[in-house]
């Protein structure tokens, strides 16, 4: 049994699980038009960029499922996905049944009571399938994780059954027209009046939005700045809640991404997580975690562009010679795996110090997001580059996984925010 994972869940996944793992083991990695070849898997991996390099054996299990099921359930309809901006809902509800709806929550409520560090290597893996995907599934796991932490007994029993197994999607809405990076400033309002809270504004760039069941929405209950944000889980179908056209976006187009509005909407003070004025706090030390999870999603993508670029300069051919063997193309593949090790190094090491409760842990997690999703571009890029003009086509997985990751130096705080961050923890040293 895998170390977390709750006894009863797991003995009915571990048949299913073990059987993937053991396909994994002999053929893991996507098949892709053009050369898309083994990205996922150890078999023709360097080992100097294997990503089961220092794991437990346990670890190394549940990784090669994740691989498996990125290689089978994702990878051939990642460009599908994408071109069409299909929401492939069941794809990830069977990713729940392999416990990967609720991947950090405690296993009393359904979850899989994994470690960030955990967390960190799964999403990893399944973003070698596709990026986009993933990146809901870590938004939804973010959601599921706060109702967990800061929700009632009564509210954990009431919502995360539902949303471990993903029966019920997710959406986090903090993020506003008019407040992006300075997200204390928010509007959305929120008026008690009796038993219910009375919420109007609205929020943009909602992942999920109008395709999922719950909102977690961070809103304004009293005063000005951070103290007067309180956080509501808002249900689907609840009268004044709306939604904005479907925005088109340059990737992440396996998820829908609208506004979500709120005109008079009666919330229930029991959907309120924790006390009033604790939302801001609720909303950071979600996306502490979120950093390490959409850097983990990078560290995915470059995994894979590497193997993509290495296995094109072994077939192609210029000026009468394979590419692989220019000394300058050599420095750059070189380069691109050094840079994706550190990186990954970084993530995990912010990983433990967030599963730890580290002091040091809000720093950590912003130099991993900052370094990860900037780095991991780079090498996306490059990638790209090294496929000359094929590489800008969509019949190549390799310009999917660049456009798909370049959001993520955005999002869960800029980059440039995550450098205030860490300047800001060693100027108050």
């Amino acid at each position: 049994m895998l170390r977390g994972f709750h006894s009863r869940t797991w003995k009915l996944l571990w048949p299913k699980a073990l059987a993937m793992a053991w396909r994994g083991c002999c053929r893991l990695g996507l098949r892709w038009r053009h050369g898309w070849r083994e990205a996922g898997g150890r078999r023709g991996i360097a080992s100097c960029i294997d990503p089961s390099m220092g794991l437990t054996e346990e670890q190394k299990e549940f990784q090669k499922v994740a691989f498996d099921f990125a290689a089978k359930e994702m990878a051939p309809h990642m460009a599908e996905w994408d071109e069409k901006e299909i929401f492939p809902v069941e794809t990830i509800r069977r990713a729940a049944q392999l416990g990967f709806g609720g991947i950090y929550v405690r296993p009393d409520v359904g979850g899989s009571g994994l470690s960030r560090l955990d967390t960190s290597i799964i999403f990893e893996a399944l973003s070698t399938g596709c990026v986009s995907t993933t990146a809901y599934l870590s938004i939804h796991n973010m959601c599921a994780w706060m109702v967990d932490v800061f929700g009632k007994e009564e509210q954990r029993q009431r919502f995360c059954p539902s949303l471990c197994s993903m029966e019920k999607l997710a959406s986090y809405c903090l993020t506003e027209p008019g407040s992006g990076s300075d997200a204390a400033s928010l509007l959305t309002s929120a008026k008690r009046d009796g038993d219910n809270y009375i919420l109007n504004g609205s929020k943009a760039f909602i992942s999920g939005g109008g395709d999922t069941d719950l909102y977690v929405v961070m809103c304004r209950t009293g005063g000005p700045g951070p103290k007067g944000i309180s956080c509501l889980v808002l249900e689907k179908g609840t009268p004044g809640l709306s939604f904005g056209k479907k925005e088109r976006k340059v990737g992440w187009n396996s998820q829908p991404t609208r506004a979500v509005v709120f005109e008079d909407c009666a919330v229930p003070v029991a959907n309120r997580l924790g006390e009033e004025g604790q939302g801001f706090n609720i909303a950071m030390k979600g996306l502490n975690g979120g950093r390490i999870n959409i850097a983990s999603c990078s560290l995915g993508a470059a995994h894979a562009s590497i193997l993509l670029a290495r296995d094109h300069l072994k077939v192609r051919k210029q000026f009468g010679d394979l590419l692989a063997n220019y000394q300058y193309l050599q420095f750059q593949l070189a380069e691109m795996a050094t840079r994706l090790v550190a990186a990954r190094l970084m993530v995990r090491n912010a990983a433990r110090a967030l599963q730890e409760e580290r002091e040091d842990a809000v720093a950590l997690c912003s130099m991993a997001k900052l370094f990860a999703t900037d780095e991991c571009f780079a090498i996306c890029n490059q990638a790209l580059q090294m496929h000359g003009g094929y590489g800008y086509l969509k019949d190549y997985a390799v310009q999917q996984f660049m456009r798909d990751i370049r959001v993520h130096q955005i999002l869960e705080g800029t980059n440039e925010v995550m450098k205030i961050i860490v300047a800001r923890s060693l100027l108050q040293e």
